[in-house]
């Protein structure tokens, strides 16, 4: 009896060392690569012994024994997430793959804002690290205004064509077919939708203003009134590689069919990706008879019916605006001096 007792004592024993050693070997953070970070791509369909493989090779996990026990211990064998995974720290086995099975995988949140240019977002995209301007355009070639501003989560070595694919399939899901039977009932073809809001987005950042810019230019084009909108010339010179960041009186000559002081109607396509509320704008505008409207120089603009009124409210906001801060300047700068040569 007593021989069986110590029997069973020295096999308890061991069993709980070997219970604690596991223990601990789990729950034991570890690092065992040496940069400021590791990433795992695991790939889709990979099994069990793959993922452990590739996590011990990188120094994610100690050896195999530890991540066989922990993938065991975790129950989530079965539920571990393709995809690249970055390491920044030391962590226990469980952790990490607690990590898998949530599919935390790692991303770069690229952000487009609304109004760029195919050729602005080529050089956003450049500069995160997803591939050479060139290729973003290439990709993008013939989708202007189709590339849906918006923020986008990335995979590292996401391509430019994959990338240009989500944009235009935000694009589609976000021009519900709600929206596109609307256009139709307005007689208005997807691409004069797109092409119209991306005039409104370049015209003002106000979400209260689009429906209003957006039925200025639509009144404009139902009375055949030339649309002469700025952002249209400034586009043709940009397309043309003669903008240089000022738009002068000259410009507006510019032989371009983007030029919407020289030829009327819209431009052949759009000038800019649009968002949303500006698409929702030309859709939806609003019920009113304004053919001008003038920046206050704050962002907002001041709209009018007929050309008498517009003049005036040129002559306020663009002519009497700027001479009288042309004089606030002069004057501060006279009493600056003033002020000087009193502390003489």
């Amino acid at each position: 009896m007593k021989k069986f007792f110590l029997l069973f004592l020295l096999v308890f024993v061991t069993l709980a060392g070997a219970a604690g050693w596991f223990y601990l070997r789990v729950q034991r953070p570890y690092r065992g690569y040496s940069g400021s970070e590791q990433f795992v791509e695991i790939p889709a369909g990979a099994g069990s012994r793959t993922i452990g493989d590739r996590l011990v090779a990188a120094g994610v996990v100690r050896d195999e024994v530890t991540y066989r026990l922990a993938l065991w211990l975790s129950g989530k064998g079965r539920r571990l997430e393709a995809g690249e995974y970055r390491f920044d720290a030391s962590m226990t086995p469980i952790a990490v793959i607690d990590k898998l099975a949530r599919g935390d995988v790692y991303v770069i949140n690229l952000t487009f804002p609304e109004g760029l240019s195919v050729a602005e977002m080529a050089k956003i995209a450049d500069a995160h690290g997803f591939g050479p301007a060139s290729a973003f355009e290439s990709a993008a070639r013939d989708l202007e205004g189709y590339l849906f501003p918006d923020t986008y989560p990335l995979p590292r070595r996401t391509d430019a064509t994959k990338l240009v694919r989500m944009m235009t399939a935000q694009f589609d899901h976000v021009v519900t077919p709600d929206l596109r039977r609307a256009a139709e009932a307005k007689g208005l073809s997807l691409r004069q939708v797109v092409t119209l809001a991306s005039i409104v987005e370049k015209e003002t950042a106000r979400p209260d203003e689009r429906p209003i810019v957006a039925a200025v230019y639509e009144n404009r084009l139902r009375i055949g009134m030339a649309l002469q909108c700025d952002p249209t010339v400034i586009y043709a010179l940009e397309r043309a590689g003669r903008y240089t960041g000022n738009l002068r009186r000259d410009d507006l000559a510019f032989d371009s069919p983007y030029n919407t002081y020289r030829y009327a109607g819209l431009p052949p396509g759009p000038i800019a990706s649009p968002g949303r509320s500006s698409i929702e704008a030309v859709v939806h505008p609003a019920a009113v008879d304004f053919l001008y409207f003038v920046s206050r120089n704050d962002g907002s603009h001041v709209f009018a019916t007929t050309l008498a009124e517009h003049n005036r409210n040129v002559q306020t906001w663009q002519v009497d605006y700027f001479r009288e801060r042309k004089a606030e300047g002069k004057g501060q700068g006279a009493e600056g001096k003033g002020q000087r040569g009193r502390g003489r």
